[in-house]
């Protein structure tokens, strides 16, 4: 009786009109150009490196490839970092605008990386870059939560989430066809293509009933970055994003790593250049449906389960894959195929993300939303930038990628130490 009680209720959910279906493959597509542009970095950094190096007075050895790598990086978890500024331009002046605004910054600034003739215009455009690409995330997830009814926009912030790793999917398939031919700086160029959605955007798509419901003098006189930290929404922005810096750690470490441990592992096993990384493509893909997959599957759980077991689930997922992926497969002797295997695996856990676009809207109030959502995702990335250099340093002191990797699997132990502390929102409505 339940089943058929609950099909039932699945048959009335609310339809979506045309502007909260434009407004969704509008966010949706800016996210996946977002995670190409994301990802392109990690396929061509060898390629890039390797010419700009010498460009600029260093070896191209494979050490100061690794650790100028991270070094510039860092510099773009920093960039994303800083676009936190995004949120209270976007409780200000509205969702669209702004989200239009940077999805155009990430795609100019990709599309200027082609032109680099130095590591350090390289490093310029990607912190730049990595402003613009912080943003997109919190107002998508923000303008979906807002414009979708309430009875789908849970499965809502699931579908938005896999575009970002559909774009890591489609910056793989680039790789394999555009990258191989036409080299790193055709895969730059590609990425300045968001520019054109960042004007259907913002001349196609309205602005939420809830944002244009707020009270103008809430939100123009007030200040909603001091807001989050008041009495009120401390302890839930504290906890948001010290949760949300484990997961973005997590993420980096295995997804930007992956490309260059598939490579090393091909060579190994007898590949030729070009092979390997075909092959690092279709790995990155198989990377990318898992994580999908993990989206899709996390909405339903979290109904069931509630918000915070299943981040639990998914961090000692992504705690145990991690390790094993990194610190297992990548030394056995024949475990090129179990490493990629296990990248599903690693993948489907990574879909932890899709909680935060499901979670962190049902935790502030719409003033100040947009604003809490930029500041807890881009907060991290400082910590994740540091993270990332010590990884590089470590790589090339301990001249291996595997173990370093592996490591930060310890990072989600903490995490599930900090989950308590969470509030858990299920059965809760939007609050306005």
């Amino acid at each position: 009786m339940s089943s058929l009680a609950e099909r039932a209720v699945a048959k009335k959910r609310t339809p979506l009109n045309r502007n909260q279906i434009v407004g969704f493959w509008g966010a949706w597509t800016g996210w996946t150009l977002d995670g190409m542009d994301s990802f392109i970095y990690a396929l061509v950094l060898a390629p890039a490196l390797t010419e700009l190096l010498p460009k600029s007075g260093y070896a191209a050895t494979p050490g100061n490839i690794g650790l100028a790598g991270s070094i510039l990086f860092a510099l773009f978890l920093v960039g994303w970092g800083l676009s936190f500024i995004w949120g209270p331009l976007a409780d200000r002046f509205g969702r669209t605008k702004v989200l239009a605004g940077t999805i155009f910054m990430f795609a100019i600034f990709t599309g200027l990386a082609a032109t680099s003739h130095n590591v350090w215009e390289l490093g310029t455009y990607r912190f730049l870059a990595g402003i613009g690409i912080g943003g997109e995330w919190a107002l998508a997830g923000t303008y979906v939560a807002e414009a979708w009814p309430e009875d789908r926009r849970k499965m809502g912030a699931g579908y938005l989430q896999t575009g970002y790793y559909a774009g890591f999917f489609l910056a793989a398939a680039l790789n394999y066809t555009v990258g191989a031919h036409f080299g790193w700086r055709a895969m730059f160029l590609v990425g300045a293509l968001p520019v054109v959605v960042s004007i259907i955007v913002l001349l196609r798509v309205k602005e939420t009933e809830k944002w244009q419901k707020v009270d103008p003098s809430a939100v123009h006189h007030g200040s909603p970055l001091k807001e989050i930290f008041s009495p009120k929404y401390l302890k839930r922005t504290l906890v948001a994003a010290a949760l949300l810096t484990v997961a973005i750690i997590g993420l980096w470490a295995g997804a930007v790593y992956e490309p260059s441990a598939v490579i090393l592992m091909a060579t190994k096993a007898g590949l030729a250049r070009p092979e390997a990384v075909k092959l690092a493509s279709l790995a990155t893909g198989l990377l990318s449906i898992g994580t999908i997959l993990g989206c899709l599957a996390l909405p339903p759980m979290a109904e069931r389960i509630g918000r915070r077991a299943t981040l639990a689930v998914y961090f000692i997922g992504m705690a145990a894959s991690i390790a094993l992926t990194f610190g297992w497969a990548f030394y056995l002797d024949d475990g090129l195929y179990i490493f990629i295997a296990l990248l599903f695996v690693l993948g489907f856990f990574g879909g932890n993300f899709a909680l935060f676009s499901l979670w962190l809207p049902e935790q502030f109030e719409t003033r100040v939303r947009a604003t809490a959502f930029a500041f807890c995702t881009s907060s991290g990335r400082f910590l994740g930038a540091g993270v990332n250099f010590a990884l590089g340093a470590m790589v090339l002191h301990w001249g291996t990628l595997g173990t370093p990797v592996a490591l930060t699997a310890i990072i989600f132990v903490l995490g599930l130490l900090i989950i308590p502390f969470s509030p858990e929102t299920r059965g809760q409505v939007l609050p306005n």
